[in-house]
């Protein structure tokens, strides 16, 4: 089971009572105050683990709640600090607030983590009130309440590359034929019910990770088919593979399809308008994909591969596009890097 949204309520550990104690001791008349200080409560940390790939683990312990501290006792002994509790999650998820929404931290590296809940502070035994004027304190201090919040969990899939299209456009099936990866693979729409992401080699030590998104269908931003759920991960990729069936199930018209998809990504997010493109016509097999594939160039303006993931054909020419277009993507981003100005330093 796939899940990328999860709600959890996190409570962090109490701090412990300070202790009021006097000491006692044979042949010391005057022992004086030796309460010690309670622990401080532990507290709730979410950190991300590259191990992980959804938030599946989560669904059944959406209650957390971090150990306490322990209290002071006499001999000026400080109570334990309580155990700090580390909710795991995959790279790529985004923890907000869930009773005002706002972001706390975006997770997208191995071993990030964010502070989500503070544990109570210790209370002070009655050893920390002694002064010269106040030599037999009595009073001591309670722990201090942990904090409590509410989270709302959700994971943006971390690709290179992500497949974009109509239902039974055939992503699936090039994500099969590229990679380990096995999705579901059937002759009617909405087979793909979850993200799946395939590592893709390409000789040289080159590759790239690729994301099979469901299909979208008109009125996907607004949460109609399965868009709204999964149009989130789309925001991750850095380049986008949209693929164009020749001959529709649905006897739909390709183009029409094609500008279908490209304006529910604009409507998402319009940044998703400008990410790169690489526009594909599938299933090369049969009679109407050239065809398809100049309407496509004439409409556009771009260039258009032609491509089959069940012979072949095409396959190396898509994998050398995507290559040089993540390139350029990690040149550009160096340039910017580099470009810091030198005058006055």
């Amino acid at each position: 089971m796939f899940v990328d949204r999860v709600i959890l309520y996190c409570q962090a550990g109490d701090g412990g009572n300070g202790c009021s104690s006097f000491r006692r001791e044979k042949y010391v008349p005057r022992g004086g105050p030796d309460g010690g200080d309670g622990g401080h409560g532990g507290s709730i940390v979410i950190q991300a683990d590259r191990n992980l790939g959804s938030l599946t683990n989560l669904t059944g312990h959406r209650h957390w709640k971090a150990e306490r501290g322990g209290h002071g006792k006499g001999a000026l002994r400080t109570g334990r600090t309580g155990a700090d509790t580390v909710i795991l999650v995959p790279p790529g998820t985004v923890v907000m607030d869930g009773t005002h929404g706002h972001l706390l931290k975006d997770l997208q590296s191995h071993e990030d983590r964010v502070l989500i809940a503070k544990g109570g502070q210790g209370g002070r035994g009655n050893k920390r009130f002694a002064s010269s004027t106040h030599q037999t304190p009595r009073e001591c201090e309670p722990g201090g309440l942990g904090a409590y919040r509410e989270l709302t969990l959700e994971l943006k899939l971390i690709a290179d590359v992500g497949l974009v299209g109509k239902p039974n456009a055939g992503k699936s099936t090039l994500l099969s034929r590229v990679s380990h990866a096995t999705p579901e693979i059937a002759d009617y729409p909405f087979t793909t019910t979850v993200p799946n992401l395939g590592m893709v080699r390409t000789g040289d030590d080159q590759g790239y990770v690729l994301a099979d998104i469901p299909g979208l269908i008109e009125g996907a931003h607004k949460g109609a088919g399965l868009g709204h759920e999964f149009l989130r991960h789309i925001e991750r990729t850095r380049v986008l593979v949209h693929l164009v069936e020749p001959v529709p199930m649905d006897q739909t018209d390709p183009l029409d399809n094609y500008s279908q998809v490209r304006r529910e990504l604009e409507k998402y997010n319009p940044e998703l308008a400008k990410r790169p493109e690489i526009l594909c016509v599938t299933k090369a097999e049969l009679p109407d994909a050239e065809m398809c594939a100049e309407q496509l160039r004439e409409s556009s303006g771009g260039d258009v591969q032609v491509i089959s993931a069940v012979t072949g054909y095409g396959m190396d020419e898509l994998h050398e596009m995507v290559i040089r277009r993540l390139s350029e993507l990690d040149d550009d981003r160096s340039a910017i890097v580099t470009k810091v100005p030198t005058e006055g330093l």
